[in-house]
C-alpha cells in the first residue's frame, strides 16, 4: 500500500508514498503492517495527514527522529478484507500479478510479472519468452480477464 520514506520533524513523525490512487484513504485503514525484518507487524497510526504528493504520519511507538529514521524504505500493507471490493471491470494490481497471458488467437505471451503507472494508463509488464509491455486499456487492448481461470486475453501482436 505504501513504503516509509524518510523522518519528518524531531518529534517521530514519517514521510509515507502511498502507492494507492489517492493516498489520503491509506489513513483510513487501521491498524497498519510493517515489514519488519521480513515480518508483518500491526502498528497504530495516530495521526496523520496528507503533505505534498504524500503523507506524514505519527505512528504509535516512534517518539524520535532515530525512531522515524530506522522505519525509511519500511514496506505499509493492510489486509486485503479492509479493502473495497473493486468495481465490475476494475481489479487490485495483486489479483492481475501472476495471471497467464494470452493472445486472442490462444498464444501464450507470458505471466503478468508487475504493473506499471504511466499517467495514461496502467501496464502490464508479461515475463515470457521475452518481456511484453502490454496497455492494461479495456475493450482495446484488454479483451477478458477471468481471475477464476487466472487468466487474461489481450489484442496483442506477440511479436511487438
Amino acid at each position: 500500500m505504501g513504503r516509509i520514506a524518510a523522518p519528518y520533524g524531531v518529534m517521530g513523525w514519517v514521510r509515507v508514498s502511498a502507492f494507492t490512487a489517492e493516498p489520503e484513504n491509506l489513513l483510513t485503514y487501521t491498524p497498519w503492517y510493517l515489514k519488519m525484518a521480513g515480518q508483518w507487524q500491526p502498528v497504530e497510526v495516530l495521526a496523520g495527514k496528507e503533505h505534498g504528493k504524500g503523507l506524514v504520519v505519527q505512528l504509535a511507538g516512534c517518539q524520535d527522529r532515530d525512531a522515524a529514521a530506522a522505519l525509511s524504505g519500511t514496506d505499509i500493507g493492510v489486509y486485503r478484507s479492509q479493502l473495497p471490493a473493486p468495481e465490475k471491470d476494475e481489479y487490485y494490481w495483486s489479483d492481475l500479478v501472476g495471471l497467464q497471458v494470452f493472445t486472442l488467437e490462444g498464444g501464450l505471451l507470458g505471466i503478468v510479472d508487475h504493473l506499471l503507472e504511466t499517467g495514461a494508463n496502467d501496464v502490464l509488464v508479461i515475463r515470457g519468452e521475452r518481456e511484453h509491455l502490454v496497455p492494461f486499456v479495456s475493450g482495446q487492448v484488454i479483451n477478458s480477464v477471468d481471475l477464476d481461470a487466472g487468466a487474461i486475453v489481450v489484442d496483442w501482436d506477440p511479436d511487438f
